[in-house]
């Protein structure tokens, strides 16, 4: 059901959001009290599932830093069968800059059920061109089929799902250009007109002629140079022109005024106002917050706002991000992953559009400190009603251990959310012990259990599959909303019930999307009284005594 509202638009958009999703107060204590942690457990199938795809950045003497931030990933259904298929980005031939051989294809694997996957890249048309980066999936023409963005070093693709199990690339068409190094890219609806725009992350001026030595000369010893010797970029917003093609906004929105060196982008909406906001981390430089004005027009505030840098006031090697509610107070916060020694940090949302870093408290900074890590991700893992933390893990320097001591190929990390602020390190007790040069990761349940899996890419090895094989004890909800006023696939709808928040996007990680459906831990809970979903359009539809253990496909009312 919905409820009816008299005034504007945003009016709307302002007074349904802000009545449904009131901060949340903590208890004296910090928050509510939850049981005993429920323990976390993995196993890696990858090989058994049929998935024998292998990230080859194809690395080379001269050290090109193109070499060693490839691998986004992307989980999406492409097929409507109900089941989550895989995708991954891969590399190219250089200089040349060419898939000039079938191990640079990037590749689709379709999920068959009981987690077994088939290659279906060719009958797709993904393989792709270029030296791609990141991937970026959606339904941006509300045909009801998952569309495709990729993005690469000079080589941006759009693909348009046909419905038939094909792909066409319609870049050209749709007016995206190829005139930058992009790294990665993410789908959300600005204007709230019910269609997608794309928000292309890009990272520096490059050309394969770059050929500065960096390292150790007298030992003969080169390694990838430092992000300061290459000029950063600003990047690209591209509005939906609801025909099929984009208009390149980036100049009028007010992005192009800021140059930054780009890894990968999240959104939410942080000050709780109807409109999606843009947090973008930037490498050794600092990071951005866009927020939305809700004139077509973005303010750069990440100083203001207090997630520009870490409490050392220093910029760091931002990597993925992920922009969701971590500790149950129904606002987004913020989490990236950076290089050992500058922690994995963790912003928590104050509310009036501030953030207090709290990577030390939350326990984040000790446990994180000798990492490196790239794509990451908010998830309940154990659906105990908190938000657990997985990093993909790995030195920038596959040199390292040359120079200092840290390893280059690291296991992932999983820090178990303990529900009262804190997180502890469950990594080793849950299976993770694979140590490889690791970058991007997609979460997704793909087999259908109610538990969510990871897929993850590793430079010049074999990509992982994460199938979580926790106990059954725990009770799960996920939602699969269909838009009729907003966005076809709900994107920037928000959902709560009881202290639980979460919101609907596929921009999570580094470089890498995973789907839209949203996904709720329960606890012991079997049934769930009331369901709030603020949708973009502004309706606020409310859902009653929900059963759990389900997928729950909800369609926005039309009026």
């Amino acid at each position: 059901m919905h409820r009816p509202f008299m005034g504007t638009r945003r009016d709307f958009l302002v007074a349904a959001c802000a009545a449904l999703f009131p901060q949340v107060r903590p208890t004296k204590n910090g928050l509510s009290p939850v049981p005993a942690l429920t323990p976390i457990r993995f196993h890696e199938i990858a090989h058994q599932a049929g998935i024998d795809f292998v990230l080859e950045n194809n690395p080379t003497p001269r050290k090109h830093m193109i070499e060693t931030m490839s691998g986004g990933v992307a989980a999406f259904d492409y097929n409507n069968d109900g089941l989550t298929d895989i995708f991954f980005t891969n590399g190219a031939s250089i200089p040349s800059l060419e898939k000039d051989s079938p191990k640079f294809f990037n590749r689709l694997y379709r999920n068959n059920g009981g987690m077994r996957f088939s290659d279906v890249t060719s009958e797709a048309g993904l393989a792709g061109a270029g030296y791609s980066m990141g991937a970026a999936a959606a339904d941006y023409n509300n045909d009801g089929h998952t569309d495709l963005f990729v993005a690469g070093v000079y080589r941006n693709i759009l693909y348009r799902n046909l419905g038939n199990g094909k792909f066409e690339d319609v870049t050209g068409a749709a007016g995206i250009k190829s005139d930058k190094w992009s790294v990665a890219a993410g789908w959300f609806d600005y204007d709230n007109d019910g269609w997608l725009d794309l928000f292309v992350v890009n990272y520096a001026h490059w050309t394969p002629d770059f050929d500065r030595y960096c390292g150790d000369r007298d030992r003969n010893l080169r390694v990838y140079c430092h992000p300061k010797y290459f000029e950063g970029l600003p990047n690209t917003l591209y509005r939906n022109r609801r025909d099929g093609t984009f208009e390149d906004v980036t100049a009028k929105s007010g992005i192009a005024a800021h140059i930054g060196r780009g890894m990968s982008v999240a959104f939410a909406d942080y000050d709780n106002d109807g409109l999606r906001d843009v947090f973008v981390t930037n490498d050794n430089m600092p990071n951005f917050l866009f927020r939305n004005r809700g004139d077509g027009t973005f303010e750069e505030v990440a100083l203001q706002a207090g997630v520009a840098l870490t409490n050392n006031g220093l910029p760091i090697a931002s990597m993925g991000t992920d922009f969701r509610d971590y500790d149950n107070d129904g606002l987004p916060d913020l989490n990236f992953t950076a290089l050992a020694g500058e922690t994995f940090p963790l912003f928590k949302n104050l509310g009036k559009g501030l953030f207090q870093d709290v990577t030390h408290q939350s326990r984040l900074a000790a446990l994180s400190t000798a990492r490196s890590g790239w794509g990451n991700g908010l998830f309940d893992f154990n659906n105990d009603g908190w938000k657990d933390l997985f990093t993909a893990n790995s030195d920038v320097n596959d040199l390292i251990e040359l120079f200092q001591s840290a390893h280059y190929k690291q296991p992932n990390s999983l820090f178990a959310n303990l529900g009262n602020g804190t997180f502890q390190d469950v990594s080793a007790e849950s299976g993770l012990s694979l140590a490889r040069a690791h970058r991007g990761c997609a979460f997704a349940d793909f087999d259908n259990d109610g538990k969510i899996d990871i897929a993850v890419s590793a430079l010049g090895e074999p990509a992982e599959l994460w199938q979580n094989v926790s106990s059954d004890a725990n009770h799960w909800l996920i939602l699969k909303l269909i838009g009729t006023r907003s966005n076809r696939d709900g994107i920037g709808a928000v959902i709560r019930f009881g202290n639980q928040w979460n919101q609907v996007t596929t921009a999570v990680g580094y470089a890498s999307s995973s789907p839209q459906t949203v996904h709720f831990g329960t606890g012991t809970v079997e049934k769930i009284e009331r369901i709030e979903v603020c949708w973009p359009s502004g309706i606020v539809q409310i859902l009653r005594n929900v059963a759990t253990n389900q997928v729950l496909e909800v369609h926005e009312p039309s009026k």
